[in-house]
């Protein structure tokens, strides 16, 4: 892998980054996207548009039929740049409405959907291969299109539930982003409520902790996988945990153009 991030062949990096609800593997990882100047994607951002798509529509989330149907036809577009990561659906910007209490509280439904979980692991594919892909730059992604990229071919930067073991196994890094439940929790409550003391804790448990038990039985992303490299963020600041994690990277990359297999591969 050349200095630049592209691999001998000349496909740009892919950057897997799984962990629970609260480790900061959404801002991580966009910081680290912009850095190491990649695409980005917010593959939780895809459920939750599902989520928000099947109820503007009207679908019963319990009909599990009828919510795979309609996320087979979402009209959904990811941008996919790190400084400004949008999501539309249909034409409608949700990057904000995909946030509401309403959908944390639902997206669990369709995220354990199976149906649902497969079309959107084939979309998501489809964006890291058209970014890993040496292909012209544009400003966006459509889920239903593998080119042009974002990126330009130099990679993305792909965080979620199971983009180290299920979605991108072959992924030039592979990391999971943890941290203890006290550190997850005090962080979710500071970003949904500004508050991290007792009450707004409590406030914030079931949303985080329900989710990652619901979502734990359909995607593993509490225990790294073999060949995943952890990074335990319990006792990092944002700045700290940022550099922990382009540190694996530099590493695999030393690694991989050195002539080995790569330790986080």
């Amino acid at each position: 892998m050349s200095a630049d991030g592209t691999r001998a062949d000349g496909r740009g990096i892919v950057v897997a980054i799984d962990g629970p609800s609260g480790s900061g593997k959404s801002s991580v990882s966009r910081a680290v996207a912009r850095r190491l100047g990649t695409a980005y994607l917010d593959t939780g951002a895809m459920y939750r548009a599902a989520t928000w798509w099947c109820l503007e529509e009207g679908v019963d989330l319990a009909d599990q039929a009828a919510v795979a149907a309609a996320v087979d036809v979402m009209p959904l577009v990811m941008g996919i740049d790190p400084a400004a990561p949008t999501v539309h659906v249909d034409g409608t910007d949700v990057g904000e409405a995909i946030r509401t209490t309403e959908i944390s509280t639902a997206v669990s439904v369709v995220a354990t959907n199976l149906a649902v979980r497969a079309e959107l692991r084939r979309l998501q594919r489809v964006i890291i291969a058209a970014e890993s892909a040496a292909v012209a730059s544009t400003s966006s992604a459509s889920s239903e299109s593998a080119g042009p990229s974002f990126s330009g071919g130099r990679g993305i930067v792909a965080e979620g539930r199971d983009i180290t073991t299920v979605v991108a196994p072959d992924a030039d890094v592979r990391i999971l982003l943890t941290a203890s439940e006290e550190a997850r929790l005090a962080r979710r409550s500071l970003e949904v409520h500004g508050a991290a003391d007792a009450a707004a804790v409590e406030a914030t448990k079931d949303q985080v902790l329900r989710r990652d038990r619901d979502d734990s039985t359909v995607s593993q992303f509490h225990v790294a996988a073999d060949g995943v490299v952890t990074v335990d963020s319990s006792d990092l600041d944002f700045e700290q945990t940022i550099q922990a994690v382009l540190d694996v990277v530099a590493q695999a990359t030393a690694t991989t153009a050195a002539g080995g297999e790569g330790t986080a591969r």
